[in-house]
């Protein structure tokens, strides 16, 4: 498991389980430390991610977030690494 944290509100606690194909990131989007949205995605082998759970992140940023606020997150999301 692993926390990133987007501002002093909003924080993403992603983690990753083993399925009969393959395997999965799961991400719980959190405002205040209470969970928001939930979210996966699966995966049958390996991800090309630059980091892990890359693809997750912005998929939670783009499903949840508008205009600045949405373009703030991105940019700490492509920082990660």
């Amino acid at each position: 498991m692993r926390t990133f944290t987007l501002s002093k509100e909003y924080n993403v606690v992603c983690s990753w389980q083993n399925t009969r194909n393959g395997f999965k990131h799961i991400a719980s989007l959190c405002k205040n430390g209470v969970a928001i949205y939930k979210t996966k995605i699966c995966y049958l082998n390996r991800t090309w991610e630059a980091y892990e759970y890359e693809d997750i992140l912005h998929k939670v940023v783009a499903n949840n977030f508008e205009g600045i606020e949405k373009q703030e997150f991105m940019d700490v999301v492509k920082n990660y690494r």
